[in-house]
């Protein structure tokens, strides 16, 4: 594309025209189509139907038009330029996991039209666009091309005259919550909400976490209620309830007011507990089983239960009353003949921790016993949570980088 910009456009006699200034683009279900070429002439703009091409090169641009007949191009606030539009904008590189900028474009034929092929994200691109690529040769032997196809990329829409990011949405789904984490916070404040349109409800979610608090605030704060609050219900209550504490009480009172009852209810009451309580970083999500069925009856009520609950590695023994009897990891459930009572195979005498407790006494008991979770208990001895070795990590790990990650029990 740099290659054409500020080329003369001629005639079949050899007159100059103007000066190639943009290309007019339509949206196609594989590459955007060139439609119309737009020189500079006398301090205006014209635009020249691609029909009336009849060479394109970086050499000669010419056409079958005479200066009389050149039109005046007229706005209309739907066409979408490649210069204007894409160039030097941000898009999403799905396998470096980064937003990086469109140094240049790649145009090429495609089914007897001229079509936007890809985009140079590269060096390359940026020496070329500088007239410098070369030169550059010359010093370095080779210069590695950083090109992401458009079909990577993704299609443009109508009214993209504003357009500053696009992204291949089903690549972009995949990846990690911490990569797309990164890239949220390195997208302009305007764009995020592009970024989130191409995620699932879950993943959202799990990308929002990720963010810094006060960046996490804005995101939520800026979405459609509607949305924000549907996002809110995919997320585990912990953290649901970490993104509605960092907001205004009558933000958070709002979205719960849209949520399902039953989450707004469980995430309701983690917020009634201070951040830097144990109450305020439990998950009230967990596998309880009773104590009077077998193990293959336990494992079938572990397969009920999971989808609404993040930490699965154990299920916890509870009496009638609420009272944790012991835990069973899902190993032990796999691996014992199913048709031994549950009773038979738990680990008695929990470590557990009061709702009240110091967090540091979770760090302790983790780090001593090699565990994934710990249950919390109320001042009734009833079970009402988790803390697990993630909670623990977010807040501890920068205090002590030899905290352990492996499973006990």
């Amino acid at each position: 594309m740099s290659a054409v910009l500020k080329k003369p456009l001629i005639n079949a006699a050899g007159q100059k025209l103007g000066t190639v200034c943009d290309l007019a683009i339509t949206p196609d279900e594989e590459f955007p189509i060139v439609s119309q070429v737009l020189i500079q002439r006398k301090g205006q703009t014209y635009a020249v139907g691609w029909d009336k091409v009849v060479l394109f090169n970086p050499t000669v641009i010419s056409v079958s038009s005479s200066v009389e007949q050149l039109e005046r191009y007229q706005e209309t606030g739907h066409e979408i330029h490649v210069k204007r539009d894409i160039l030097d904008k941000q898009i999403v590189d799905v396998n470096g996991a980064k937003v990086v900028r469109v140094n240049d474009l790649k145009l090429g034929r495609h089914k007897d039209a001229l079509c936007l092929m890809s985009v140079d994200v590269g060096f390359r691109g940026l020496l070329r666009r500088m007239g410098c690529e070369k030169l550059w040769g010359i010093v370095q032997r080779e210069i590695p091309e950083r090109e992401i196809s458009w079909e990577y990329v993704g299609h443009l829409e109508a009214n993209a005259a504003k357009l500053t990011l696009t992204m291949a949405r089903e690549q972009i789904s995949e990846m990690h919550p911490a990569d797309l984490a990164h890239i949220i916070s390195r997208v302009p404040m305007k764009n995020i909400q592009t970024v989130l349109n191409s995620l699932d409800d879950e993943t959202a979610g799990e990308a929002i976490h990720e963010l810094e608090p006060e960046l996490r605030s804005r995101v939520i704060s800026e979405l459609d209620s509607e949305r924000a609050s549907d996002i809110l219900e995919e997320m585990s209550p912990d953290e649901a309830a970490d993104v509605l504490g960092d907001l205004s009480a009558e933000k958070a009172e709002e979205l719960l007011g849209l949520m399902d009852a039953e989450d707004a209810e469980e995430i309701q009451e983690l917020l009634e507990h201070e951040d830097d309580s144990i109450g305020g970083m439990m998950n009230n999500s967990f596998i309880a089983i009773p104590v009077d069925i077998t193990v293959a009856e336990a494992l079938s009520e572990v397969r009920i239960q999971a989808p609404e609950v993040d930490t699965v590695y154990y299920a916890y023994v509870l009496d009638p009353d609420e009272r944790p009897l012991g835990v069973v990891s899902l190993k032990e459930l796999l691996v014992h003949d199913g048709a031994l009572p549950v009773e038979e195979v738990m680990t008695e005498n929990l470590k557990c921790v009061q709702i009240d407790d110091d967090p540091k006494d979770i760090l302790e008991i983790i780090a001593k016993y090699n565990l994934i979770a710990v249950p919390v208990l109320d001042e009734d001895e009833k079970m009402v949570g988790i803390v697990t070795v993630d909670d623990i990590l977010e807040r501890f790990l920068p205090l002590d980088l030899k905290l352990k990650r492996h499973p006990g029990y």
